[in-house]
């Protein structure tokens, strides 16, 4: 029987990368529902975690899938486990736009 190298990782999220000026870490929201327990109604909640990325391969605007791990420091205990759609990129409209003259 033939192993294959794509191990499913348990308890992981999906989340946008918020902020990514640190070398080796960048945060990331990840939106949740909570049903109010009075009312019954659901609200958007977001919470904001610190992970780590090895290799600086995520920017901002990225969608990124996130697991535990160890505490690395302080507030960092969540590492990427990969880039699921990188941002698109910002256009630049000095380029396409012709010169006047």
């Amino acid at each position: 029987m033939s192993e294959t190298n794509t191990k499913k990782v348990t308890g992981t999220k999906v989340g946008v990368v918020t902020s990514s000026k640190r070398d080796k870490t960048r945060t990331v929201a990840v939106e949740y529902q909570k049903v109010h327990a009075k009312y019954g109604k659901r609200l958007r909640r977001e919470a904001k975690f610190q992970v780590h990325d090895e290799s600086n391969e995520s920017g901002e605007g990225d969608r990124v899938e996130i697991a535990q791990c160890r505490p690395l420091s302080k507030t960092k205990s969540w590492r990427l486990v990969r880039v699921l759609e990188k941002a698109p990129e910002a256009v630049s409209h000095n380029a396409e736009a012709p010169t006047a003259g």
